[in-house]
Parts: C-alpha cells; sequence; structure tokens
C-alpha cells in the first residue's frame, strides 16, 4: 500500500514539473521550460564560444591582397587582409551575416558583389561593395531569392538565378556593370538551375540544372541566341559535380559519376563529344577543382574516407601529384590572378579553420589568417579515430560496414557517457573539422563523441547514398540502432548513458531514434528537424519542394503519403519518454517552425521535460553570435542534467 501512494505522488508530482511551462524571454530569443543558466557553466564554456575563424572569399586584382569572411563582432563580415599575417580591415558592417562574395576580376572596377539575407530567410539579395570607397548599392527587388553570381572574363558583366518571376523556379539572369540594377533574363526555366561559368570569350554560359542529389544535367548556353544546348545526353540519370571550360574553349572539364561510384573529373570535349576520364587512380568522389589561369594544370579536392587531399593534374600528359598538406579539411580553393599562388581554407579537429597558400614556383606553404581560440590550447585537442561498425544488412556476404568518427575523452576515466552527432542532408557527409563545442564535451564534460555517416550519406559512392530514399528511410534509423549495439559492446563506454543530438535531417534522426530505442537514448537534442514529412513537404520553401520529393517521396501520392504519415515522428510522438531540446529558428523556409512547434506539443502531453528555443532573427540554424551562444549554455546545461546528472 505504502508503495501504491508512493508511486502517487511521483505521478502527480512529474504531471506538476513537466506539464506546468515555464516561459520567458531574451532578447529575441523566446524560451520555454530551459532554467537559468549558472554563471559557473556561462565562464566554462566562454572561451570555447570566443574561439573564431576564417575563410577565403576572393583574391583582388592588382596585387591588392585578399577577401575574407570572419567575425569580430556579433555576425560574420568580409574582411581585407594584404599580406600574411596582416591586419584584417573590415569593409562591410551589416546587422546580418554575409553569404557569399563575387570579385570582379577587372582590375579598373574596385568592386565586389554579395549576397546577404534577412534574419535567416534565405530571400537572398545582391548587393555591389566598392572595396576602396566604402560605398554600398542593393541592386535586387528584396523580395525574390538571388545568388549563384558569376562574372565574364572581362568583368563588364555577370550572370545570376534568381526566383523573382513566380518565387519557385530559377530563371538565368544577365546584368551589366554599367546597368547597375537592369536585369535581362537569359532563359526561362522550371526546377532549380544555376549558371556556372562564362565561356573563355564570353559568348556562353554553362549552366546546370540540379534535379537531387543523384542527378543533374549540363547545358551551354548561347548568350546571343539564347539557345540551350546539352552536354552528354544520356539515358541514365547522372549526378555532376563541378565543371569548368578548358583553357581553348573547345572542351570543358567535368566531374561525374557516370563511370563510376564516386564522381570522377572528365574531360569531354564538345567537337568530338568524346570524354576522357582523368582520375581513374583515385577511387574517391572529387569534390572540387580549380584550373589555372595559364590552363596548364588543375588542382583537384578530392574526399578520401572523410579527409581531404589536394591534387595537381597536368592538363597535358595527366599526370598527378599530391600536395603534401595537414592532414584536414581543405575547401575554398582559388588561383592568384596571375597563377603564383594557390589560396585555400583549411580545418583541422586540432587548428582553426584559416585561409592559407600555396606558392606554386617556390612551393612553400604560408598561412594568411591566424584566428583566435580564446586562450585555449588547441594542441590538445583531440583527433578523431576512423572507424567501421557492422549494421543490420550485408554486402556480397559480409555485413556493411558504417563509417563513423569517435572522439574519446583523454581527461576523464571510463566508461564514459556517449554522444550520438547526426548529420544533416541527408546526402551530407559529417567531417572532422575544428569545432570548439565538440572538444568541450570531451574534456569539460568527459562525453565520448561518435559522429556516424549512415546510410544516405555522400563521399561513399553513389548506391550508399540512395540507400534511404522514399521507403527505405527508416533504414537510416536502424543504422543508429546497429551503433547503440557497437556502443554496447565498447567497454569504455556506458552504454546507460547516450544521448543523441542533430539538427536539420540530422533533427528527423533524433526524434525517429528516440522512438524506436526509447530505452537505450537517454535523452534528445533537435534542431530544426522534420517532425511530419507531408507537413515539411507541403510547407518547405515551394522552390525546393520537388527537390526534397525527390528524396522523402512525392507525399501527393496517397499511397507514399499514407507511408510518410506512419513513418513521421509527430505520429509516433508518445513514443518519446525521455527528455527533449527542441531549437528552432521563427524564419526557416526550409524547416518551417511549425515543425518544430506541433513536435513539441505533442511530446509534452508524455508529461516529460521538453525545453524549447526559438530565435526570433535566425533561419535554418543560429548566424547570430548571441543566440548561438545562448544555444550553447542551455545544450550544456541540458546534457548535465540529463546525460550526466543521476
Amino acid at each position: 500500500m505504502k508503495k501504491i501512494v508512493f508511486w502517487i505522488l511521483v505521478f502527480f508530482v512529474a504531471q506538476e514539473c513537466f506539464g506546468k511551462v515555464e516561459k520567458y524571454r531574451k532578447d529575441n530569443l523566446l524560451i520555454e521550460n530551459i532554467p537559468a543558466i549558472p554563471d559557473e557553466l556561462v565562464q566554462q564554456l566562454n572561451p570555447y564560444l570566443n574561439t573564431r575563424y576564417a575563410s577565403f572569399r576572393g583574391w583582388l586584382p592588382n596585387n591588392k591582397g585578399m577577401l575574407i569572411r570572419t567575425r569580430l563582432a556579433e555576425v560574420s563580415q568580409i574582411h581585407l587582409v594584404e599580406v600574411p599575417k596582416g591586419f584584417r580591415q573590415q569593409l562591410t558592417f551589416s546587422q546580418e551575416p554575409l553569404n557569399a562574395v563575387y570579385v570582379c576580376p577587372n582590375g579598373q572596377k574596385a568592386f565586389f558583389l554579395f549576397t546577404s539575407d534577412s534574419a535567416g530567410n534565405e530571400k537572398y539579395q545582391i548587393y555591389k561593395h566598392n572595396y576602396q570607397t566604402g560605398k554600398q548599392q542593393l541592386l535586387t527587388d528584396g523580395k525574390a531569392k538571388y545568388g549563384a553570381i558569376v562574372w565574364s572574363n572581362k568583368g563588364n558583366k555577370f550572370a545570376f538565378r534568381s526566383t523573382m518571376r513566380n518565387g519557385k523556379d530559377f530563371d538565368i539572369y544577365l546584368g551589366s556593370v554599367r546597368k547597375g540594377k537592369a536585369f535581362t533574363r537569359l532563359c526561362k526555366n522550371s526546377g532549380y538551375w544555376a549558371p556556372i561559368e562564362f565561356s573563355p570569350d564570353d559568348k556562353k554560359l554553362l549552366v546546370k540544372q540540379y534535379i537531387s542529389s543523384n542527378e543533374s544535367y549540363y547545358y551551354i548556353l548561347d548568350l546571343n541566341t539564347k539557345s540551350l544546348s546539352q552536354i552528354n545526353p544520356n539515358d541514365s540519370a547522372i549526378a555532376y559535380g563541378v565543371a569548368h571550360w578548358a583553357k581553348h574553349g573547345s572542351g570543358i572539364y567535368i566531374v561525374s559519376d557516370q563511370y563510376s561510384e564516386f564522381k570522377q573529373l572528365l574531360y569531354y570535349d564538345l567537337k568530338t563529344k568524346n570524354k576522357k576520364i582523368l582520375t581513374k587512380n583515385i577511387p574517391w568522389d572529387i569534390e572540387e577543382f580549380e584550373l589555372s589561369p595559364a590552363g596548364d594544370t588543375i588542382t583537384l579536392i578530392s574526399n578520401e574516407d572523410g579527409i581531404n587531399k589536394l591534387y595537381f593534374l597536368n592538363t597535358k600528359t595527366h599526370s598527378i601529384s599530391q600536395a603534401r598538406l595537414p592532414q584536414g579539411i581543405i575547401y575554398n580553393i582559388e588561383y592568384k590572378p596571375d597563377g603564383g599562388k594557390l589560396a585555400m581554407v583549411i580545418s583541422t579537429p586540432k587548428s582553426p579553420t584559416d585561409v592559407y597558400t600555396l606558392d606554386l614556383k617556390h612551393k612553400t606553404f604560408t598561412r594568411w589568417t591566424y584566428s583566435e581560440t580564446a586562450g585555449l590550447d588547441t594542441a590538445r585537442f583531440i583527433q578523431p579515430q576512423l572507424i567501421h561498425y557492422p549494421t543490420f544488412d550485408s554486402v556480397d556476404g559480409a555485413p556493411r560496414l558504417i563509417p563513423a568518427f569517435y572522439f574519446k575523452p583523454t581527461e576523464s576515466k571510463p566508461p564514459y557517457p556517449a554522444l550520438i552527432i547526426c548529420h544533416g542532408g541527408p546526402a551530407v557527409q559529417y567531417v572532422p573539422s575544428f569545432s570548439p563545442i565538440t572538444q568541450f564535451y570531451l574534456d569539460e564534460l568527459g562525453i565520448a563523441v561518435i559522429a556516424p555517416n549512415i546510410r544516405g550519406s555522400s563521399g561513399y559512392g553513389k548506391e550508399y547514398m540512395s540507400l534511404d530514399n522514399t521507403y527505405n528511410r527508416e533504414n537510416s534509423v536502424r543504422d543508429i540502432g546497429a551503433l547503440l549495439d557497437w556502443i554496447a559492446e565498447q567497454p569504455e563506454l556506458d552504454a546507460s548513458r547516450v544521448a543523441i543530438i542533430g539538427g536539420s535531417y540530422g533533427g528527423y534522426m533524433v526524434l525517429a531514434a528516440m522512438i524506436h530505442y526509447p530505452k537505450r537514448i537517454r535523452c534528445g537534442i533537435e534542431s530544426i528537424g522534420i517532425s511530419n514529412f507531408v507537413t515539411f513537404l507541403q510547407n518547405t520553401g515551394k522552390y525546393r519542394q520537388d527537390l526534397r520529393r525527390q528524396e522523402y517521396g512525392d507525399e501527393r501520392d496517397p499511397e507514399m503519403r499514407k507511408f510518410l504519415e506512419q513513418i513521421s515522428p509527430l505520429t509516433n510522438a508518445h513514443k518519446i519518454t525521455k527528455p527533449l531540446f527542441v531549437v528552432q529558428g521563427l524564419n526557416d523556409p526550409r524547416v518551417p517552425v511549425t515543425e518544430a512547434e506541433q513536435i513539441v506539443k505533442a511530446v509534452r502531453k508524455n508529461k516529460v521535460d521538453v525545453w524549447y528555443l526559438l530565435a526570433e532573427d535566425e533561419g535554418h540554424g543560429f548566424a547570430k553570435k548571441p543566440n548561438r551562444d545562448f544555444y550553447n549554455q542551455a545544450k550544456m546545461l541540458f546534457l548535465k542534467k540529463y546525460l550526466l546528472g543521476k
């Protein structure tokens, strides 16, 4: 009898605790059920929140230095750096973070174009900025989406894409340096199109139509006749990557998965239609490449099991050599206009994301930016171990192996609690770059971190990337179940203390894993995640609905709609019985705020603690430092209470 009374009291106390929603506001943040952040935690986390980064955004003509993107205040802006280790001169002072930057190649025109949105709504507009006078001008209407800008070789005109016609389809337009805001539509399209590069004589434009991560098409647009001609017509779907015109204009270098599981670099002869594979000996995806100004060398980046390597390819002999660089993530490569140097961004778990150059004549490697680490000794940061764990199905009679990056704490004693990180996408890949937050989990909280690249991830071949499409969606969730099995087999890990975190598609994975494995996951943190595939597909931005239907299925088909409803976390929300933290940006055009609101409301009916953080000035992720700082503080408090607490 005493036990019955005890559990009745526990039930009513739980109802009182979890049925009541405590709400308060902090600037542009709406906060529900999140306790006040202890000063001790704020101070402990502070150095990790005040590290910086720098990314390359373009060489200026006439040896004037380079543009970088970095944050000195609350949001990232464009800065000029004239020499290695030089002063970072801030050029833009917007209240919103800047997105892409495009330097005019005409040395007589001292300006660049950049794009920026408002409060995370992703309605990117085009601005013109004079980097000598500081004068800035908005070129677009402030309503439609604009982007994918490419300059002509002479620097007198530029192409871009926009949804200004109907808010859904991306047409391609031409802008002129002299005409300012006057644009000419080059072609009227249905779907997701983008200009890629002008031909060497500026008379043609290479354009790309994107259907899905597994299918895309390239065309040549004649700027005089406005006619489109397809490159390499084929009956089978092909996924293309980067493409550039050859120096002479008679061919195109193009990345394609036509002849392999992976994306290879090919040369396509426009006259003969013949194709030559140039990277047969690199059995991994070619992620990025650049042609030297002289046209004699191609610099390319491969993705080899989540680590980037940089190669040089001689365009005459097709011989390939590898550059010796720090092991990590390499991107944003660009030749200096005179061809003497190659700029790049490098990020490793132990070194901040910074800008480097490679002198191609003297073979010297130079670091241009030294991003602050707020007093943290990054030499103590932990490198992950690449592991492969078996999942539920097989390949050629052997268990299918799922790649994952495994970080183990060094300052605490095992068994360690574990945090599973789910990346977004799903056709994206977790790669080990500089992440002070990951290091805080390890060093300050003693939590092991495991980041799996479950089926559907990019980087492991086109078949692997398609294994989770449409009706196979929950097979990716089973890969998380297999990871939980692997965790249980590791003596240094505590299988009774496992949390899961993820954003966007990774947010869906958090909810799905908590539904399928409620007894094996202690708590979950999901940001900007899908809670119902049907409402998501109906409410996501019109310009991306068809793109997402290729991946998840078409909710307008009755059979598919029934399936999507059946597997959606909202339908199964009653099975989420562990604490949940939901994070959302009010202006998110990809995963609307309604996805967060409906899952928060549904899970609270289960009488479990649900924290909710809504940023009124953010979209698909938090770009402003004050918002991001509070989220990280609340996240650590949540993990301390529900993963580490007894």
